[in-house]
């Protein structure tokens, strides 16, 4: 089993937001989300697009335009994230076909399917609302608004300098 840079993307994306929501009230830009997590605003673009039609964001247009959460964070679920860009957490080569050996079962067909549904019952058990108090996030989310801010300042000053007034 894989989880693919789509799951693992649309989750992170998710839980800051979350993190920006709680802070704030305010939409969230994805090239802020882009900015904190490091991932490509286009790659950002098209998960929030999936994210979107499946109703767990909801998106304002305009300069003070972004994204909110579309259900409060008791009601999202990492598996539902995960499905709603089109991700799997099924640990079966066949896929659940049972076909995974010349046409036939394999031999560890079972362990593999049980394995799948253990993953995809933990990830439905887990809420944004839990992963906001997991012990590490909040400080986590902190390093990197500080990290951010500091790159802001850092090109602000590099341009001031090379522009003096």
């Amino acid at each position: 089993m894989r989880l693919t840079t789509r799951g693992r993307y649309a989750v992170t994306a998710l839980l800051d937001l979350a993190l920006q929501t709680s802070q704030q009230d305010c939409a969230v830009s994805l090239s802020d989300i882009a900015k904190r997590q490091s991932i490509s605003i286009s790659y950002l673009e098209q998960l929030f697009s999936k994210l979107r039609k499946q109703g767990l964001v909801t998106s304002i247009r305009g300069a003070s335009g972004g994204y909110y959460l579309a259900k409060p964070l008791n009601e999202i679920d990492v598996m539902t994230i995960i499905s709603a860009v089109d991700e799997s957490v099924n640990a079966m080569q066949c896929e659940g076909r049972g076909d995974c050996q010349g046409g036939t079962m394999c031999l560890t067909h079972d362990l593999w399917c049980a394995l799948s549904n253990h993953i995809e019952h933990y990830l439905k058990n887990i809420t944004l609302a839990q992963l906001l108090d997991m012990e590490h996030v909040q400080s986590i989310s902190e390093r990197q608004q500080i990290s951010v801010l500091k790159d802001i300042n850092t090109i602000t000053l590099s341009t001031s300098e090379a522009n003096p007034a």
